[in-house]
């Protein structure tokens, strides 16, 4: 489970967003689905991953927030000896919504519109 600590201390701050950005920034392809919200490419690098924070709201014990991630990905080849395709990074882009336990910082970050 995602633990976003960070960003609940930093709750109600003028530095929640920064923190909350930094702290997803770091968490990695593997604990964001960014592999669900390809639109041009097969497979998401986790390269240059860059997070925008859209919104944020507060309900009874939980903290939600709005983020779009810029991030890169590529068109996997077969990756035989003799494949003359060049790999190339392709920009991506999705929202995903994030939900902060207020209690425990357990986070939730589900892809949107995919």
């Amino acid at each position: 489970m995602i633990q976003l600590s960070k960003a609940l201390n930093a709750w109600g701050t003028p530095e929640f967003k920064v923190v909350l950005k930094t702290e997803l920034e770091q968490l990695g392809a593997e604990q964001l689905p960014l592999q669900q919200g390809l639109s041009v490419s097969s497979y998401a690098t986790g390269n240059n991953i860059q997070v925008m924070i859209i919104s944020t709201s507060e309900q009874p014990g939980v903290i939600s927030a709005k983020a779009g991630i810029f991030y890169t990905g590529i068109i996997a080849g077969c990756n035989c000896a003799d494949d003359p395709t060049p790999v190339e990074e392709h920009s991506e882009y999705c929202e995903v919504s994030i939900e902060i336990d207020k209690n425990s910082a357990a986070a939730k970050v589900v892809l949107l519109g995919g």
